[in-house]
């Protein structure tokens, strides 16, 4: 595949502050990576370095092959949402959406060519186009914004958290509409997003970062099943991490123990273990959901015995907290049912299958 933007070794510092410490990423053409990690990791800085609002201290940021440095923003290929939508009040729909083009210096007749186009695009009504923004519900207002961003046809589409002051059914809505946008139009989008669930939904690939570093870059089946390590693991979605010690290491897997976990032949298949596994402490991950409660006598390739302590109901489904003898926490997420299962003080046996699993170095 084409690569559009390719970011290479890209610092930035605030006085004595590093946010971004040699960022290296490419992006494919018509590809939709999300950018995420806590607060303060760089990921909103990353994309104002695209965007040109701000210039790295060193390193490389190219678009379609051509070098960024000394590109204003207002020359750039790329157009970017915001969080907070800036739509201009005092202009009517027509107006805001027309605006990038009126400032390209486009013909009227072209202008509400494209405008019309855009409308169309958003499934927007065209008596809105005389209406001003306060007259717009919020998720018409988004829609308003990212047909701004769109009208210009960017080769990049740069997207700040623009969903996340919605409520949880609007911002539904949208997440599907975005999805929509992107497969319909084919432009690259970069997006910046807390919401987990919001990513693994939307992108084609995520961009795990943490103190101005990329700590993994993947599809969201590889950074939710084979993460890099704890810290990805538990960002992306709960999970269980069972310490465990590698007693061998060879080319087919490993040999391990573990105080919590029977396992019938103690082996873990290479596959199912990270490339930076030696012997010594470790962790098994374990997703919730794939964690089983076992009726009596039935066994399973790896079995943990624990008590429940806590149960919450999700309505599509039913989380329990239990706890091992050895007093490790664990997840357990089931389908959701009337009648439950388990209830607290109950003693459970809980087995997983050795395919489900991943093991990666014990970290700090």
């Amino acid at each position: 595949m084409t690569a559009i933007l390719d970011i290479s070794d890209v610092r930035k510092t605030y006085g004595s502050y590093a946010a971004l410490k040699g960022v290296s990423l490419s992006v494919n053409q018509g590809e939709f990576i999300a950018l995420v990690g806590p607060s303060g990791c760089g990921k909103t800085t990353l994309l104002k370095q695209i965007a040109g609002f701000e210039d790295p201290d060193s390193g490389h940021i190219a678009i379609a092959g051509a070098d960024m440095a000394g590109v204003p923003a207002a020359k750039r290929p790329t157009s970017m949402v915001f969080q907070k939508l800036a739509l201009f009040p005092h202009m009517t729909i027509a107006e805001n959406i027309g605006f990038p083009l009126k400032l390209r210096q486009k013909s009227p007749t072209e202008i509400k060519k494209r405008v019309g186009e855009m409308i169309e695009l958003m499934q927007l009504k065209t008596e809105y186009l005389t209406r001003y923004p306060r007259q717009l519900s919020g998720g018409e207002q988004q829609r308003v914004a990212l047909a701004r961003s769109m009208v210009s046809e960017p080769k990049l589409l740069l997207l700040d958290e623009p969903l996340s002051a919605l409520d949880v059914k609007l911002k539904k809505v949208l997440q599907a509409e975005l999805k929509r946008l992107h497969r319909s139009v084919g432009v690259t989008f970069v997006h910046v997003t807390h919401d987990l669930e919001e990513a693994m939904m939307l992108a084609d690939r995520i961009c795990v970062m943490r103190d101005g570093a990329i700590l993994q870059l993947g599809t969201p089946g590889d950074i939710y099943y084979r993460p890099a390590g704890s810290f990805v693991a538990g960002f992306i979605g709960e999970t269980n991490l069972v310490p465990i010690t590698v007693t061998k290491r060879g080319e087919v897997g490993i040999d391990y123990r573990s105080a919590d976990v029977s396992d019938a032949d103690g082996r873990i298949a290479a596959r199912l273990v990270a490339g930076n596994v030696g012997e010594g402490a470790a962790q098994l991950m374990l997703r919730p959901e794939l964690l089983r409660v076992l009726p009596p006598g039935e066994t399973a390739d790896g079995v943990i015995e624990a008590e429940v302590v806590e149960m919450f109901g999700k309505g599509g489904t039913v989380q329990y907290r239990a706890r091992s003898a050895s007093g490790l926490a664990l997840v357990v997420e089931i389908p959701g049912t009337s009648s439950l299962p388990m209830r607290i003080g109950d003693k459970v046996r809980l087995g997983f299958a050795k395919k489900d699993i991943y093991v990666f170095r014990a970290e700090a």
